[in-house]
């Protein structure tokens, strides 16, 4: 006789298999936004759109009429000549101006009374060729202690020839170097993080504008005239 009595390990009783599996397929439940809110939520994007585009409209016309500076920087007017001749009647003898030609862009030219160092200068700084800086100093009050603050205590490296004199050179291999020149009355030091060939450039057309100019003789007064 067949024994119906056995359950089907496979099978749990009572057909709970076939609920099981209608529980499993069932979709998740979505959360449902109130039409209220969810008109809420949309009004507040589309005005923060609207807000983004009247803020690009406003400022985009003041970017337009503004454009950005051209690649070569802002290059000031200075006239070295016109500077050097208002000086000239207070510094004891004339300052320089010397002709290097466009390539060396004058960016300051100015007459330092010496009131804290206790030596007056003219001084005119020179963008060079290849983009770098020289600064040129011209006294007729050197003294050592002046001479190495204007160095920045280098040490003497040697001499280069340029414009026809000897200048002595001056390099701590730290960057900056300076060439110091005594002539015709006047001491003048040039010095920067320049290569030496545009160092030679620029000294040679000092020594042009020095035997140029008279030999400095007269005591400087105190303060340039205004």
């Amino acid at each position: 006789m067949q024994d119906t009595s056995a359950t089907d390990p496979a099978t749990p009783a009572g057909g709970t298999a076939q609920g099981a599996a209608r529980a499993e397929v069932q979709p998740p439940v979505k959360p449902v936004i109130a039409p209220g809110a969810a008109k809420r939520a949309n009004a507040s994007v589309i005005g923060m759109i609207i807000a983004l585009a009247l803020s690009i409209g406003t400022f985009l016309p003041i970017v337009l009429m503004n454009p950005s500076p051209k690649s070569d920087g802002y290059r000031p007017d200075v006239n070295v000549s016109a500077i050097a001749q208002n000086a000239a009647g207070v510094a004891g003898f004339t300052p320089l101006a010397p002709s290097a030609g466009d390539t060396f862009r004058p960016n300051y030219a100015r007459w330092e009374s010496g009131t804290g160092s206790g030596v007056a200068t003219w001084e005119v700084g020179y963008i060079t060729p290849k983009e770098s800086f020289i600064g040129l100093v011209q006294t007729r009050q050197s003294n050592p202690t002046w001479l190495l603050q204007q160095v920045r205590n280098a040490p003497v490296t040697g001499t280069r020839n340029a414009g026809g004199r000897d200048w002595e050179l001056r390099d701590s291999g730290k960057g900056d170097k300076s060439m110091v020149l005594v002539h015709r009355g006047t001491t003048v030091i040039l010095t920067g993080p320049a290569q030496l060939d545009e160092f030679s450039a620029l000294a040679a057309a000092v020594v042009k504008s020095l035997d140029s100019n008279p030999e400095a003789t007269v005591s400087p007064s105190t303060a340039p005239s205004p």
